[in-house]
């Protein structure tokens, strides 16, 4: 498929009137407008399922009831909310951009999506499901279910590696979207695109016969609907291997030091990470007397991030005294690792080591 992008007929009604009846329409963050609420759950759901969001929204709006509360937390709070959820430069950016609406924009979400896709953490398809949802504003999103809907439903065949093709699909998602009532049928219609996408126009499996768009969906007639979206460029999956280091001191406290501020949890904090066993080695020697200290390797394990496999060796170090492995780092109980923000899985096996006896 090429060419100019048209609307096609019915198409915005349709997902109006199915999403009204069939449609999700019981999660938390559809029952308000307001941009807050509705930016917290769309930043969330990025590349995370709905049913692991549900309890981080809920935690997150306990404490961080609107964008001032969460804009005047310390990031260790933020990130330490987020752990386990992932994809932790969203819940940095999510900071940031709570402090920038704050000091830029007097508290106030900008009602525009233009606007808003310049704010940090905030893309072209997130701005327009903010302003889509809370401001009725007639703009396309393209998320992946959105994605994989439109693609399917227009034959749009192209090559979505390329930006030109992504541009062009843009063009014909913004030729699709209502024209009439758009005050109500802009929040359903989003709604209903992205609902299509994670019930019914599924990669794998699409359940083509309960759509209310199959009378016109090229990829139904023409029998292929799985081989959409096109998209040749994929990241290769790779492994590291990394030894960790867990220096238990006499009072039970870990040592934690904060990672680099790009790259793999960056900000967050961590026990110390060696990329080879000569550097963890150095690091355990210089610990020596006068502190006495025994060492236990624990069980390795495989952390699997969307392009990478971390092979995780921990290596646990008793002390019986205090010792500071290191200037960058404090020493930290398990009572206040909830306060900083901790990789879910070193999370996990800091929870393992404390039950560890010697």
């Amino acid at each position: 498929m090429s060419g100019a992008s048209g609307a096609v007929e019915g198409v915005a009604e349709r997902v109006v009137t199915w999403q009204a009846t069939h449609g999700r329409n019981h999660l938390p963050w559809q029952q308000t407008r307001d941009p807050y609420r509705v930016w917290l759950s769309e930043i969330m759901l990025q590349q995370t399922q709905v049913t692991t969001v549900l309890d981080y929204y809920t935690r997150f709006l306990d404490r961080f009831p609107d964008v001032s509360a969460l804009a005047a937390a310390p990031q260790d709070e933020v990130l330490g909310l987020w752990s386990g959820l992932g994809y932790y430069s969203r819940a940095r950016n999510l900071h940031r951009c709570a402090q920038q609406i704050m000091a830029d924009h007097g508290g106030a979400f900008p009602r525009t999506a233009a606007v808003l896709s310049s704010l940090p953490g905030i893309g072209r398809s997130t701005a327009g499901a903010i302003a889509a949802f809370c401001f009725s504003e007639r703009v396309p999103i393209l998320d992946a279910n959105v994605r994989r809907v439109l693609t399917r439903l227009l034959g749009f065949d192209l090559d979505l590696a390329s930006a030109k093709n992504e541009r062009l699909l843009w063009d014909h998602a913004d030729a699709q979207l209502p024209v009439r009532d758009l005050e109500a049928a802009m929040p359903r219609y989003t709604q209903g695109l992205m609902d299509l996408g994670a019930s019914l126009c599924t990669p794998r499996s699409p359940q083509c016969s309960d759509c209310p768009l199959v009378a016109q969906c090229v990829a139904f007639k023409n029998g292929d609907p799985e081989r959409y979206p096109v998209k040749t460029r994929k990241l290769a999956r790779r492994a590291e291997s990394w030894q960790l280091v867990i220096v238990r001191d006499g009072q039970s406290r870990i040592w934690l030091q904060r990672r680099p501020p790009t790259g793999i949890w960056a900000g967050m904090h961590c026990v110390p990470v060696f990329t080879d066993l000569e550097s963890r080695d150095t690091f355990v020697s210089a610990l020596g007397s006068p502190v006495q200290w025994v060492q236990q390797e624990l069980q390795p394990f495989v952390h699997v991030l969307t392009h990478r496999d971390l092979h995780l060796h921990p290596l646990l170090i008793q002390t019986d005294g205090v010792v500071s492995p290191a200037e960058d780092g404090e020493w930290l109980g398990s009572d206040q690792w909830s306060s900083v923000g901790l990789p879910a899985p070193i999370r996990k096996l800091l929870d393992t080591t404390q039950s560890t006896l010697w």
